[in-house]
């Protein structure tokens, strides 16, 4: 027995309940109304109304059992006919559900349910349109997840077969086949770390431990660490703090992380002669860090999608400079994980601005 058919039979029952319930009731209860009316009206007309007692009586009993019998056929069409739409509208709501369900599971992900009422059975329709529309979001971030990584490990891996081949044909020394392996070894290496820390990030699971840092001495590491590869591609770099900036709350070694990371994509953009400006400002709550560089600039279509994991605006030349893709997305879980929030500023040909806030020292 199908929903609509369960749903309609118990309709009728309720209703043939409630029409037995209410025949019963008249059947006790009118008595007592109408006999106290039949009293009055016998009294009213005198010793003659004793005689017309039990003809009142019976007539207005006649009258309430033909009225409730005239009434009752067209009160149960009108109850089925209700019963019938109700459970028509619930089970269709169940079936389209019920088929959609089905195809999701098929892995039909782009299926969705039409419906316009307002009301819980349209909710649930609503609720299953996202529902699928999430499921198709992860269907299609795990198609692209495979293709980026069977990508990123096919020219390693065509590396190491042609080092291995020249190896064993004699065409290459082993010291240079060596250098050679050992260099895609560590691109395949660095590929799964990233991929195990983005997998950590998506998945909320990445520790941190705050602390108190004096921005300062944030800053002046940060310098330390980066000054020569600027010097050596012809790249300013230039590091600008407001004075008395107060203390803030994070993980030394993952904040170094995310700056590391904005500072190596804004090295791998920025034209040689320009300069990239790492500046720290105080906000109401909070210390706002901003690497700008003097790149070419990000499209809108693309800032919307900058932070996504694998995600290039130049996929040729970010493979060629050694990244994949997951830089930007690893830092923006660290600042989220550390109570903090990130995001771009960017015109075409003005250069980019990636900015993030981290919360003051707890008192």
């Amino acid at each position: 027995m199908n929903v609509f058919t369960r749903l309609f039979v118990s309709h009728m029952v309720a209703i043939a309940v409630a029409v037995f319930a209410l025949v019963l009731l008249a059947e006790f209860f009118a008595p007592q109304f109408y006999r106290e009316h039949i009293n009055r009206m016998v009294a009213a007309i005198g010793p003659a109304g004793q005689e017309l007692h039990g003809d009142l009586e019976q007539g207005l009993r006649s009258t309430l059992t033909t009225a409730m019998i005239s009434a009752l056929p067209l009160a149960l069409l009108f109850s089925a006919g209700t019963a019938y739409l109700t459970a028509k509208r619930i089970g269709h709501t169940v079936s389209l559900m019920a088929e959609g369900s089905r195809e999701i599971t098929q892995g039909n992900y782009s299926k969705r349910l039409s419906s316009t009422s307002k009301d819980e059975l349209g909710a649930m329709a609503q609720y299953f349109n996202q529902m699928a529309q999430a499921l198709e979001g992860v269907e299609r971030s795990r198609i692209e997840l495979i293709g980026t990584v069977a990508h990123e490990l096919r020219t390693p891996l065509a590396a190491l077969q042609g080092y291995a081949e020249g190896l064993m044909d004699g065409v290459l020394p082993g010291e240079k086949a060596a250098r050679g392996i050992n260099r895609e070894v560590r691109a395949m290496s660095r590929l799964v770390e990233d991929l195990s820390l983005v997998s950590r990030v998506e998945a909320g699971a990445l520790e941190v431990h705050p602390q108190a840092l004096e921005v300062p001495s944030v800053l002046a590491e940060l310098q330390e660490r980066f000054a020569l590869a600027f010097a050596e591609k012809g790249v300013g770099l230039e590091v600008a703090a407001s004075a008395g900036l107060p203390p803030i709350w994070a993980d030394p070694e993952r904040l170094q992380q995310v700056l590391s990371n904005l500072l190596v994509n804004a090295l791998r953009h920025t034209p040689v002669g320009k300069q990239v400006t790492v500046g720290v400002t105080a906000e109401q709550k909070a210390i706002r860090f901003a690497v700008r560089d003097q790149g070419p600039g990000i499209a809108l279509e693309y800032r919307q999608r900058i932070f996504e994991r694998f995600y290039r605006v130049d996929p040729a030349r970010s493979r060629k400079d050694g990244g994949t893709g997951v830089g930007l997305t690893v830092a923006k879980g660290l600042v989220e994980a550390m109570r903090g929030q990130m995001g771009v500023e960017s015109e075409l040909g003005q250069g980019s601005t990636f900015w993030f806030t981290l919360p003051f020292t707890q008192t």
